[in-house]
C-alpha cells in the first residue's frame, strides 16, 4: 500500500502550507464546503472509518449524534494528548504534516455545525505545539480558517490547549474538564459529550489520526477508503513498533495486517537473533499476546476475539530475555502514578497491585501473592469511574494469563526463570 497519512512526511518542509498545497492540500475542504453537512457525515459513515484513539467507534455515527439545532453552539476537540506508553503515531503527523490534521478538523467542524475547535496537546510536545501554531497561523493567512472560509459563509477557529502530561486527560471527559480550566478528572456519563460536552454544549472528540483520515475520504471517496483492509475495520493504520526489534519506527499499513508481518517484515524481526516472547498490540493497557498469536490480523475485531485490543496501535515487542513480572510491575507503576484518585478501586487497588509486584520483583514474594493479584484484578475491573482502572487490570491479566509460571517462580525461588 502506498502511504496515505504519511505520504508527505519525507518531503522537505512538509509542515509548511505551501508544500501542503502542492500536494493537493485543502482541496478536500473546498469540495466539502460545496456539499451539505449531512452529506459529509454520510460520506464518513459510508467509509467505515472507526476512531483511531483506541475505542474504535464509528466516526460518522459519532458525528451524527450532534443535535442539528443551529442556535446551539457546538465544539470539536482533537485529542492530541497521546499519553499511552509505546505510542507515538500522532506526534509524527503533528510535527511532519500538521495541515493534514487542520484540514480534517475544519471539514469536521463544517459537518457537525461547529465554529470552534480545540487541539488538546500533551504538554511535553513542545516542538509539536510550535509546528501546530505555525500551521494554524498559515491557515488563517490563506483563508482556510477564520471568517467566510473560501466564500462559503462558514466560519471556523482552531485553538491550541496544552495539557501538563496527565495520562488521565486522554480520557475524553477529563480532557474537557482540563480545557475548561478544572482538574483533569473524568465526568460521569450520561450525559455524553455529544449532548453536553465542552461548556455543557454538544461536542465531538476525535483523535489526531482519525481526523487526519477525513480529507482523504473526501478526496477519494468512501468506497476507496472502505476497500483498504477488512470490511468491518477499513482504512490505513499507523503502527508504532518499539522494543526488541531491529527497526523500531512508524509503519503505515492496511488495517488488518498481521502482527507477524509488521514485526518480522517491516520492523526487521527480533534483534540479536533472539526469540519472540511476547508483544503488546496497542499500548501498555492492551493485554499482551505471545508467539502463537502472531498471525492475528491487527484490527479491532480480530484482537478483541483474542481478548486484547488494538488500542493506539503501539506495538511493544519483548524477546526471550524479558522478565514479565518486571514488565507488569513497571506497567502498574505507570497506572499507579497516572490514576487521578477519584475512585477507590483504581486509587487503592492499583497501588496495592504495584506493591505486590514490587515485592515479587525484589525476591520477597509470599505464598498466595499470585492469587492475591488475580483477586485484586477482579475487584478493580468494571468497578472504576473511567477506563483507566480497567486498562491497568487488562494489562496485568494478560501477563498472568500467558506467564503465570513466571509469577509463581518469583514466589517459590525468589527470582525470575529467564
Amino acid at each position: 500500500m502506498e502511504p496515505i497519512l504519511l505520504k508527505n512526511i519525507n518531503t522537505p518542509d512538509s509542515h509548511k502550507v505551501d508544500v501542503y498545497l502542492k500536494n493537493n492540500g485543502y482541496q478536500a475542504l473546498a469540495s466539502a464546503l460545496k456539499m451539505q453537512p449531512d452529506g459529509v457525515i454520510q460520506m464518513v459513515k459510508d467509509s467505515g472509518l472507526r476512531g483511531r484513539g483506541g475505542a474504535g467507534f464509528s466516526t460518522g455515527l459519532k458525528w451524527s449524534f450532534i443535535p442539528k439545532d443551529p442556535t446551539i453552539p457546538k465544539y470539536l476537540c482533537c485529542n492530541a494528548d497521546e499519553g499511552e506508553p509505546g505510542t507515538f503515531k500522532d506526534r509524527v503527523i503533528i510535527e511532519k504534516d500538521p495541515h493534514q490534521l487542520i484540514e480534517g478538523m475544519i471539514i469536521t467542524c463544517y459537518a457537525i455545525g461547529a465554529k470552534t475547535a480545540y487541539i488538546y496537546i500533551r504538554g511535553e510536545f513542545a516542538f509539536g505545539t510550535k509546528r501546530l501554531e505555525q500551521a494554524i497561523k498559515e491557515a488563517y493567512e490563506k483563508g482556510y480558517l477564520g471568517k467566510n472560509i473560501l466564500g462559503s459563509n462558514f466560519d471556523c477557529d482552531i485553538h491550541i490547549h496544552r495539557g501538563f502530561g496527565a495520562y488521565i486527560c486522554g480520557e475524553e471527559t477529563a480532557l474537557l474538564e482540563s480545557i475548561e480550566g478544572l482538574r483533569g478528572r473524568p465526568r460521569i456519563k450520561p450525559p455524553f459529550p455529544a449532548i453536553a460536552g465542552l461548556y455543557a454544549k454538544p461536542t465531538v472528540i476525535n483523535n489526531v489520526e482519525t481526523l487526519s483520515c477525513i480529507s482523504h475520504i473526501v478526496n477519494k471517496g468512501p468506497k476507496w477508503f472502505s476497500s483498504i483492509g477488512p470490511e468491518k475495520s477499513p482504512g490505513p493504520k499507523l503502527f508504532g513498533v518499539s522494543g526488541h526489534v531491529n527497526k523500531p519506527g512508524m509503519y503505515e499499513l492496511p488495517m488488518g495486517t498481521t502482527a507477524r508481518e509488521i514485526i518480522y517484515n517491516h520492523a526487521g524481526g527480533i534483534r540479536n537473533g533472539k526469540k519472540l516472547k511476547a508483544f503488546i498490540p496497542g499500548g501498555v493497557s492492551a493485554p499482551m499476546l505471545v508467539e502463537k498469536d502472531l498471525d492475528t490480523p491487527m484490527d479491532f475485531d480480530s484482537l478483541a476475539a483474542k481478548g486484547t485490543m488494538l488500542g493506539s496501535g503501539g506495538i511493544i515487542v519483548m524477546d526471550e530475555t524479558a522478565c514479565i513480572v518486571k514488565v507488569a510491575m513497571r506497567t502498574m507503576a505507570f497506572f499507579r502514578h497516572e490514576s487521578c484518585g477519584k475512585c477507590t478501586p483504581c486509587r487503592e487497588g492499583i497501588d496495592w497491585t504495584y506493591k505486590v509486584l514490587h515485592r515479587l520483583e525484589k525476591g520477597e514474594g509470599k505464598e498466595g501473592d499470585v492469587e492475591l493479584l488475580e483477586k485484586l484484578c477482579g475487584n478493580i475491573f468494571g468497578r472504576t469511574f473511567c477506563p483507566l482502572g480497567d486498562g491497568a487490570v487488562m494489562a496485568l491479566r494478560g501477563a498472568l494469563k500467558n506467564f503465570r509460571d513466571e509469577f509463581v517462580e518469583h514466589v517459590k525461588n525468589k527470582g525470575c526463570i529467564v
